[in-house]
């Protein structure tokens, strides 16, 4: 997993969600965790993992993804048991 990818994974798991997590590298970070995409009602993404969906909004005034739709994506990365111990604990 490169650095960057890692980056986001804290970022996302932080005790203190960021509002400056752009939504191309949450893209990025699901589709090296095997995510399959298609296109969503609007301008969302639905992003396939394990089975499971989870929809991203790609905002046209606003690249950043909000604190409530990162909380979703942990929920979702938990969920999919893709995120493990090693990771919520930030020992990567």
């Amino acid at each position: 997993m490169s650095k960057k990818h890692q980056k986001v994974l804290s970022a996302i798991f932080s005790d203190h969600l960021s509002s400056n997590i752009h939504w191309k590298e949450i893209e990025s970070l699901l589709s090296h965790l095997g995510a399959e995409f298609r296109e969503g009602p609007g301008s969302s993404l639905i992003a396939i993992l394990n089975g499971a969906e989870f929809s991203i909004h790609r905002g046209h005034h606003n690249a950043t993804m909000s604190k409530s739709s990162l909380h979703q994506l942990r929920k979702f990365l938990e969920s999919v048991d893709i995120i493990t111990k090693d990771i919520k604990n930030k020992s990567f």
